[in-house]
């Protein structure tokens, strides 16, 4: 067997491993992706439900709590970045970065200090390989959040927010996550989660009118007890949104790997067989030629 036909049998032999890899995890990755979609189906109405509620105590009440008030000369902004644990994920983590630094580029414009805040092992391994300072960061629970996580993730910005700004704290917090559409559309999103705004419009609010409320016993304490919810409820909803949003990227993109891996062995297939096929027309060649050379010398 000749050389060239040994390399493209061992490159075979390396991409079929390869593709069992990216096939393996494009089958895991399918598996969890049904959970992961009902997860965020149950999530996403009480996350707007209690959003609306909020909002109707804040513009109906007319009182000014600390997470719906914005602070004067604010200069200090949280920003909270949700990316992957692993790799395989092709633009998921990526995405969501580069939406995290434009971001950070309009605020620190705007004239703000950016504390970054990051979930997910990929957006900690892309600031630290920069040597940028980080506030706080979470990991290990990118593909299967729970309710716990985003209460720690939570109950530290609000801590943050709480704190004044002399001291260390926080006026804003901006969450950066990927809005799960549909198994092949997922986009990064911006949102600002506190303070709130409170905005006068003659316009229907998204999903019907808001409700009126009688408050009992006032409406801070109201807003006392459903503001850290609410934050809460946001928090969970967008790392389940990430959830789904990273197993359907994984799927989309170790199938394009597994594609392109056995789209690569026909092509190395053909090359060695092409190779193999040379090297018997040359040993034929080398044969005849030797017949006849023995032939011609047998006649002299």
């Amino acid at each position: 067997m000749g050389a060239q036909v040994r390399v493209y049998r061992r490159r075979i032999r390396s991409v079929r491993a390869t593709a069992k890899i990216t096939r393996a995890f494009e089958l895991i990755a399918a598996s969890r992706m049904i959970k992961a979609q009902q997860r965020v189906a149950a999530s996403t109405p009480y996350a707007e439900a209690i959003t609306r509620a909020v909002s109707a105590v804040a513009s109906q009440s007319g009182i000014d709590h600390p997470l719906t008030t914005k602070h004067e000369n604010a200069t200090r902004a949280a920003v909270l970045l949700i990316t992957s644990d692993r790799g395989l994920a092709g633009a998921y983590s990526s995405n969501v970065l580069k939406e995290g630094e434009s971001l950070t580029a309009h605020l620190r414009a705007s004239g703000f200090e950016v504390l970054p805040y990051i979930v997910g092992r990929k957006g900690l391994a892309y600031y630290r390989f920069r040597d940028r300072f980080i506030a706080d960061e979470w990991s290990g629970f990118s593909e299967s959040p729970s309710y716990a996580n985003a209460k720690d993730v939570a109950d530290t910005l609000i801590a943050a927010f709480n704190t004044p700004t002399d001291d260390g704290g926080i006026d804003e917090i901006h969450v950066v996550y990927t809005q799960f559409i549909s198994m092949l559309t997922q986009t990064p999103v911006i949102r600002r989660i506190l303070p709130l705004e409170v905005e006068e419009t003659t316009e229907a609010p998204a999903g019907g009118a808001i409700l009126s409320y009688e408050f009992e016993p006032g409406a801070e304490g109201v807003l006392d007890a459903l503001l850290p919810r609410y934050v809460e409820a946001r928090v969970y909803n967008a790392l389940l949104q990430g959830a789904a949003s990273e197993l359907a990227a994984r799927r989309r993109a170790c199938k394009s790997a597994t594609d392109n891996a056995e789209e690569l062995i026909k092509t190395y297939t053909r090359l060695a067989n092409a190779a193999r096929q040379a090297d018997i027309t040359q040993e034929i060649s080398e044969i005849v030629g030797g017949a006849d050379a023995l032939a011609a010398s047998g006649s002299e």
